[in-house]
């Protein structure tokens, strides 16, 4: 089936929906299926602009509550993965995925479905090692600290991830799993993004949680977005076992949805010709959360995943054939995701501008009917009676803006936090000139080279847990030349691109939004002082 994947949407649903209509138009068929890498920005009214976590000159309502409303459709089954720029208080409402939107579905905090036989998973959010081990303990309304923390990927979302045994064939994620970079055409990204150079010659680009899953789910396509650049490689995986065949992942990263930019790829992949042509639920994820319901957490608390380390009674929730059997049955042997998408939210209207609209923490129809059927817990209903008990949500308010300020200081337990990567991204914080005198403008390069933090004792044992245990390729070295082009293995091996299920390569088969508007020469100044508010503030954001 051909399935079309884009980077960071950042609201342009129209504009992607136009550009698989032409694609359509030129190519051998229509596309199956869409899948989206975060910043979907699932934005429904003035209230959901409000939790989306970037300067208010970048609220922009944009056109997703038109298919929200039913005034459009999305012309194709859409699946998508949160990023660090959505409409958060919505995307909450579904922790276990849900519709959006008639044909449009959110996989949640984490999730694994079926489309015509191929397995889909994916992870929402981006790393931040503060946060990583803490409870799902924000709500709407969220502070100037929570509205960034409730996207960032938590521990457990990875533990239940790791659980699963069968084999995945798409991934996705909205940052880059670490250490992907090495096994792709890494003098090509580093002459695209030379401002990387550091993150890849310490290895330290990307998300370690992510990297953990690319080493346990080995699936045979990783998908990826963030950096706002387009990048393909090629990673074979160890056979752990003699007599088993080594795995390995195709994973391509894309741009964001702008004019003349690699925002979208179209593949062929494979499938089961006789699985139905809806979504359904997969049995294993729905067996491993069940069996991991008692390991929800509310609170803004560090804690562990259980572990075989002689603490714990259990620390296996994989799905065994007795636990998928008691699932089947409490879904009368049915898979089917139903369509029962429902508005729970005032929608934006044009004419009736709504600017102080309340911020309400909902409890969505769609996870209280999953819930119920599955008989796990609603985190949302949790969420309310922990605050009506013991006021959770504003518990943790001046502990988590001491903890999450972003201010530089990393009071990570791991050593491997780089999440502060995406403010020294130019291509992620351009920002607009402004008509008032202000400071003097510097480069976006200028402020580059900063210092780095030697890890704690405590931070060297904790980041034990997120090592990379597979054998990096020799690419892995970064030399003063890696900014030259260089030539590409096509042999397949490390350093070689990905070439589609029709052989195309993709790294040059891509379709870009047609428009007349074209990329400035060179990219715009960043202000002294907004580029020091990104900086210290709010390292984990960009602004496009």
């Amino acid at each position: 089936m051909r399935v079309a994947v884009a980077g960071c949407c950042h609201g342009e649903l129209d504009k992607i929906y136009e550009t698989l209509a032409l694609a359509e138009r030129r190519g051998p068929g229509p596309v199956d299926l869409l899948l989206c890498c975060g910043d979907f920005q699932a934005v429904r009214n003035e209230a959901d602009l409000r939790c989306m976590a970037v300067p208010p000159k970048y609220r922009h309502m944009q056109t997703f509550y038109r298919y929200y409303s039913g005034e459009k459709k999305a012309p194709v089954l859409t699946l998508f993965i949160g990023g660090n720029h959505e409409a958060s208080n919505h995307l909450q409402e579904l922790p276990y995925g849900g519709w959006v939107a008639p044909n449009i579905y959110y996989l949640g905090l984490a999730g694994v479905v079926k489309y015509r036989g191929v397995r889909i998973g994916g992870i929402s959010g981006i790393f931040k090692s503060h946060d990583y081990r803490k409870g799902h303990f924000e709500c709407p309304p969220y502070n100037s600290s929570t509205i960034r923390s409730i996207y960032h990927v938590r521990n457990i979302e990875v533990y239940k991830l790791k659980q699963l045994k069968q084999p995945i064939d798409i991934f996705l994620s909205h940052d880059w799993p670490r250490s992907i970079y090495h096994y792709g055409n890494k003098k090509q990204l580093l002459k695209t993004k030379s401002f990387f150079r550091q993150e890849v010659e310490n290895n330290t680009l990307g998300s370690p949680a992510a990297s953990e899953l690319l080493d346990h789910l080995k699936p045979t396509y990783w998908f990826s977005a963030h950096l706002h650049v387009k990048f393909a490689a090629l990673m074979q995986h160890q056979a752990k076992d003699k007599g088993q065949t080594a795995r390995a992942t195709k994973f391509l990263a894309l741009d964001k949805c702008l004019p003349h930019r690699d925002f979208l790829q179209i593949l062929e992949i494979e499938h089961d010709p006789s699985a139905p042509d809806y979504l359904e639920y997969d049995i294993e994820w729905l067996t491993i959360l069940r069996a991991t319901d008692d390991l929800i957490n509310v609170t803004g608390h560090v804690w562990n995943m259980p572990e075989n380390n002689g603490l714990h009674a259990r620390w296996d929730y994989s799905a065994t054939e007795e636990g998928m059997k008691e699932v089947l049955e409490k879904l009368n042997h049915d898979l089917k995701v139903p369509c029962n998408f429902s508005v729970t939210a005032a929608c934006y209207d044009p004419s009736k501008p709504q600017t102080q609209m309340q911020l309400i923490h909902r409890i969505n129809p769609q996870t209280t009917e999953f819930c119920a059927q599955l008989g796990i817990t609603d985190i949302n209903v949790r969420l309310q009676k922990s605050k009506e008990e013991h006021h959770v949500c504003g518990e943790y308010e001046e502990q988590d803006d001491v903890e999450s300020n972003d201010s530089g200081e990393d009071r990570s337990e791991y050593n491997t936090d780089t999440s502060a990567l995406s403010s020294i991204n130019p291509d992620e914080i351009m920002l607009d000139e402004e008509e008032e005198d202000e400071d003097s403008i510097v480069s976006a390069h200028s402020d580059m080279n900063t210092p780095s933090v030697e890890p704690s004792d405590q931070a060297s044992e904790f980041s034990a847990s997120f090592s990379d245990v597979r054998i990096l390729p020799g690419s892995m070295i970064v030399s003063s030349d890696d900014t030259v082009d260089s030539t590409v293995d096509r042999e397949g091996k490390p350093g070689g691109t990905v070439e589609s299920g029709n052989g195309e390569d993709l790294t040059k088969v891509s379709l870009k939004r047609l428009s007349d508007e074209h990329e400035p020469e060179q990219r715009k100044k960043i202000k002294r002082r907004n580029q020091a508010i990104y900086a210290a503030v709010d390292d984990d954001d960009d602004a496009a």
